[in-house]
């Protein structure tokens, strides 16, 4: 399995060429499931998506898919930089169209994630990773709850 990285230009060019030709590239079949979920999931442009929402969203439109084609096809597109899985702790998996670095707010009660603006978050005296290991990237996910206080 080839495992590679896109530049942000390369994947801005990629989302705009065709579901099967983004297919081809993760070295996937271009099954009818696989090209309503590619055409499907590029179309809304920048967006954060689980597995099981766009699963919904594609019955939704009359395209029924497999949460196991989906699974595959999450994960085989984040391994070749065309979507960015988002580390989050517990059992849901998010994905986001948006692959250049950023950070997130999580808003748990509606189990959603919203970009942190660019350039707002500084990280400094980072430790050195254990010996053994390559630091690849930080993440910071900010979990978010309504304010007590409401606004008129």
């Amino acid at each position: 399995m080839q495992h590679f990285a896109l530049s942000q230009r390369d994947t801005l060019t990629a989302k705009r060429t065709s579901a099967r030709d983004l297919l081809a590239k993760a070295g996937l079949r271009p099954t009818r499931q696989r090209l309503a979920l590619a055409e499907h999931l590029f179309a809304a442009g920048g967006r954060h998506v689980s597995a099981s929402d766009l699963r919904d969203e594609l019955v939704r439109k009359g395209a029924p898919v497999s949460m196991c084609c989906v699974y595959s096809s999450l994960r085989r597109l984040s391994e070749i930089g065309l979507i960015r899985r988002v580390p989050m702790y517990g059992a849901t998996a998010y994905f986001d169209t948006e692959t250049s670095h950023h950070h997130h707010f999580y808003v748990a009660n509606e189990d959603r994630l919203i970009n942190v603006p660019n350039g707002t978050i500084k990280i400094r005296d980072i430790p050195a990773a254990p010996e053994g290991y390559d630091l690849v990237s930080i993440d910071v996910v900010l979990r978010l709850k309504p304010s007590s206080q409401q606004t008129p």
